[in-house]
């Protein structure tokens, strides 16, 4: 009979060592695992939660002096009242000011948006005469665009661009998890009116006149509804202008009893606005050699062309891969109805595929690293024990991944690391519970049964003890204040996830799975049968420390050479012969180029500038593609976002956006091409007294 004093380690190998809800476990877990890599969205880097707002005040006709005086200041002082902000930076420019507002990170953004809203309506008394209201516009990582599309042509200019990528933002946002959606670059359509100063003062009419008029045609308000023949019919004064003709037949005032139509006092241009911005699409010197990202039409193409570029962004919590793929495949639909076939399509951006091949990267590194711990495992106890504790693996990672699922978290590089960071530990608890289970067999005191769960008994508290240890050491990491808080808390919390289920397989499954492989003469390779003292680990310790132990001399001089290491490798930080970074640079496949020139350069020398530099950047090797924004700002990622890229809007900047052959194509890291590009792109930037710079994206947060 079995002792009642059992611990709980060997109460728990007792209840599941002979239950048929075992191997349903066991089989529930995988299934759970394999749900869990299937259902959970796939994103590059972990989502980050960093409430951040820009709150517009507009004072028409106000220099920025005045502004910061009488605007910025009082608000900034009522915004950093507010509970969880962090930091409060302002842009004070003339006739308005743009104040940054950003909370502390893991803030609850919708709370943070309303105690925002609440300082400012309570404190529109400090509002100076003259000033206008504010608008908030709320930031979130969700803004950022995941897939970028860019509509480049040599047949036809940027108006008719513009109006292709209407239509395809259009189509594209009918695909279900797309979120916002913007495109750069084109020319607008608008009706544009050139009055006649001549012909105006021989009719009477002013410009506010006609400003008048067009303010109250250009509307259509309710008149009410009548009944007729059992129809109800609903009346509407007014309508829209829509054309040029509607425009011309705007009658501006009366003379002579005689109307006067706007076309007789001014000339009515249907066609694109003013060239404010410039956007162009080319080939680098890569690009021939990876054509399929784009349509026929650019096959052979080694000059520039205008170009729209379409950014679509995703909903919060959605998986990035399927929705990238189902907006290219509308876009694929479109080429040759809405897209003609001789305008080239180019994805730009597919954070989707990216993410996707990094998860299946690591999921493939993952496996790599349980097929070498169960081969060593295989070399060191032998094929059986080595099977008994290799089931632990995949069991311990589909209940880990199950319920970082559950939390929240997606299948980022991230939360896969903390899985490979782990595969080494997780056996640990399995090895010992195994070891100890074949020792009491072979000592064939109790049978199988309670010589199963003795062993587990025996070893129960200090492997409990162990493991928790481990996660003792581990928690603390996800409690990092800052960015890097939220971006590195999957590691610890993944990793001491999956050792504490590490610890219930090696107590539930291992004792139940050790009754099938462990039978009377199972003989474990490297332990001896019947003298421990013969194995070839007792003899080479015995070899190593005997010596240390019986000679003090030898002790303390082998504990000073320990010493003397640590403080060696310790001493590397200060010396710097050690590069310490939090993570190290990832291989992107983008680089930006950030041109700015003086305040008050026009449009047209920002672009000579801007196109020097491309003639630069398609030499070099690793270049696909590249897309030059002028006065306008490139589709922004994170780092952007929080930098507020997307606000360079200027006639005196510019960005360059670069895309680099596939990762597989190149052998040059992203970082390494980085620093190649920095010095060429600064010297054709001093030439033409332009500050040119080199933007990586991050390999965590900004």
């Amino acid at each position: 009979m079995m002792s009642t004093h059992v611990g709980l380690s060997g109460r728990l190998a007792g209840l599941f060592i002979g239950s048929k809800l075992t191997p349903l476990i066991l089989i529930g877990a995988l299934l759970l695992g394999l749900f869990a890599v299937v259902v959970t969205p796939r994103e590059e880097e972990p989502q980050i939660v960093v409430p951040m707002a820009d709150v517009f005040l507009s004072f028409p006709g106000a220099s920025a002096k005045v502004v910061e005086e009488q605007l910025t200041k009082p608000f900034e002082r009522k915004i950093s009242e507010i509970r969880g902000v962090e930091y409060v930076y302002s842009i004070s420019r003339p006739s308005g000011v743009l104040i940054i507002v950003r909370f502390y990170v893991g803030e609850p953004m919708e709370q943070s948006l309303v105690d925002l809203y609440d300082k400012l309506m309570s404190n529109q008394d400090l509002f100076p005469p003259g000033a206008g209201t504010f608008l908030v516009k709320p930031r979130d990582i969700n803004d950022v665009p995941i897939v970028t599309v860019t509509l480049s042509s040599d047949r036809y200019g940027d108006a008719q661009l513009h109006q292709f990528a209407e239509h395809v933002l259009e189509h594209v946002k009918k695909v279900p998890g797309t979120a916002g959606g913007f495109f750069a670059g084109g020319r607008p359509r608008e009706l544009r009116i050139q009055i006649d100063p001549a012909r105006m003062r021989a009719y009477g009419v002013t410009p506010l006149d006609m400003a008048g008029v067009i303010r109250g045609e250009n509307l259509a308000l309710p008149a009410g509804r009548f009944q007729s023949q059992n129809h109800e019919y609903v009346l509407e004064t007014g309508r829209f202008i829509r054309s040029r003709e509607d425009l011309e037949a705007l009658v501006v005032g009366v003379r002579d009893g005689r109307p006067i139509y706007l076309r007789q006092v001014a000339d009515v241009i249907d066609g694109p606005s003013d060239v404010t911005r410039y956007v162009w699409f080319g080939l680098g010197a890569g690009g021939n050699r990876d054509t399929g990202r784009t349509n026929d039409a650019s096959r052979d193409t080694l000059h520039e062309s205008p170009a729209v570029t379409v950014a679509v962004a995703k909903q919060r919590g959605l998986n990035a891969v399927t929705v990238t793929r189902e907006v290219l495949r509308t876009v694929d639909e479109l080429k040759g109805t809405i897209i003609p076939s001789d305008v080239r399509v180019t994805v730009t951006r597919d954070y989707g595929e990216t993410a996707d091949d990094k998860a299946n990267e690591l999921l493939w590194h993952l496996l790599v690293a349980v097929v070498a711990v169960v081969l060593f495992l295989g070399l060191t106890l032998g094929v059986r024990p080595a099977m008994v504790v290799s089931l632990a693996i995949p069991v311990t990672l589909s209940l880990t991944l199950f319920t970082s699922m559950l939390i929240g978290y997606t299948i980022n590089r991230v939360t896969l690391f903390a899985l490979i960071f782990s595969i080494g530990i997780l056996v640990d608890d399995a090895i010992v519970v195994v070891e100890n289970t074949y020792r009491h067999l072979t000592m064939r005191r109790r049978p199988h049964r309670e010589a199963s769960i003795y062993a587990v008994d025996e070893v129960g508290n200090p492997t409990i003890l162990a493991t928790f240890t481990v996660i003792a050491a581990l928690l603390p990491m996800a409690f990092i204040s800052g960015l890097m808080g939220p971006y590195m808390r999957p590691i610890p919390v993944n990793a001491s996830i999956a050792m504490f289920f590490s610890l219930l397989v090696a107590f539930i499954v291992i004792p139940w799975f050790c009754q099938t492989c462990y039978r009377a003469g199972v003989v474990m390779k490297g332990v001896e049968q019947d003298d421990t003292t013969d194995g070839w680990t007792y003899r080479f310790y015995q070899r190593v420390l005997t010596p240390l132990l019986r000679h003090p001399l030898l002790a303390y001089g082998f504990l000073a050479l320990v010493g003397l290491l640590l403080v060696a490798s310790v001493s590397l930080f200060y010396t710097r012969s050690v590069t310490v970074k939090m993570l190290p640079f990832d291989n992107k496949s983008e680089l930006q180029v950030v041109v700015d020139m003086s305040e008050g350069t026009t449009l047209e020398e920002t672009a000579r500038v801007t196109k020097a530099v491309t003639q630069y950047v398609r030499t070099i090797p690793e270049v696909r593609d590249y897309q030059a924004y002028v006065g306008t700002a490139s589709p922004f990622n994170f780092n952007g976002l929080v930098r507020h890229y997307f606000l360079r809007e200027g006639s005196h900047q510019a960005d360059i956006q670069m895309n680099l052959l596939p990762k597989d194509q190149r052998s040059a890291q992203s970082h390494e091409i980085a620093r190649i590009v920095r010095p060429a792109v600064q010297e054709i930037g001093r030439q033409f007294g332009a500050n040119v710079k080199v933007v990586e994206v991050p390999p965590g947060p900004p």
